[in-house]
């Protein structure tokens, strides 16, 4: 655990001691569910904490982050990099979104039982919440860590944030070619200039690099386009 305390601290998080025991202890539960249920591909314990906690939470301290108030995480999968998130800044809104009821049921009774408060998930597919009243242009950032092509992710993400919010998309690295073939799905989905990207904390060959992209313009009622188009038809 002295450890976990250490990095939060580095990250300049508050009690850095009791938001590692809350953490450790939602680690801990996941990983018992996990024997059910698949949530994480990662079981090693201390693994689990680079590649899940502090992945999940490069974007500390960023300012495209500190002044989001309501975020989305699209394709949440076990809880990330939302749950992490919501720990480290309990003054934001979590919404967490993912097609599979069975990982937000999980999600919901662990945020319950730790005392996550300031989390709620949303079941159903980004095509579909992408174009519901309630969180179309809605959210100030929408981040990701769903494996597809940026420009599949910029179609279920960027339809969510509000103009002057920002998609973040979580990426292996290097993104230069796949960032320069979503140029015109970004574009087009009302999306400003990509930022450059920059690596994790801990960066190792592991370790993700965030693609963030500010919204510049609404994003035509074209898009998103029907459930299952975006990623077998990709905007290029």
């Amino acid at each position: 655990m002295a450890d976990l305390v250490e990095k939060l601290a580095a990250l300049g998080v508050e009690d850095p001691a009791g938001k590692a025991a809350k953490l450790l202890g939602y680690r801990d539960a996941l990983l018992e569910k996990n024997k059910f249920i698949n949530l994480t591909a990662i079981t090693d314990p201390e693994e689990f904490i680079e590649r899940h906690f502090i992945d999940s939470m490069a974007p500390l301290g960023h300012a495209f982050y500190e002044n989001a108030s309501r975020v989305a995480d699209l394709g949440t999968g076990g809880g990330f990099p939302g749950v992490p998130l919501a720990v480290c800044s309990p003054d934001k809104e979590f919404v967490l979104i993912d097609s599979l009821a069975k990982r937000l049921a999980v999600i919901d009774e662990l945020c319950e039982e730790l005392g996550i408060t300031n989390v709620r998930t949303v079941h159903g597919r980004a095509e579909d919440v992408g174009r519901m009243k309630e969180y179309r242009e809605a959210f100030d950032l929408c981040v990701s860590r769903a494996v597809a092509d940026l420009s599949v992710l910029a179609e279920y993400c960027i339809p969510l944030v509000r103009i002057g919010g920002s998609f973040c998309a979580y990426k292996s690295y290097p993104v230069g070619e796949e960032l320069e073939r979503a140029g015109k799905a970004i574009r087009l989905l009302g999306g400003g200039a990509a930022g450059i990207p920059y690596v994790v904390q801990g960066s190792s060959e592991k370790a993700h690099c965030l693609v963030v992209i500010g919204k510049a313009a609404h994003t035509s009622g074209k898009y998103p386009r029907r459930a299952g188009t975006p990623s077998s038809k990709p905007i290029k």
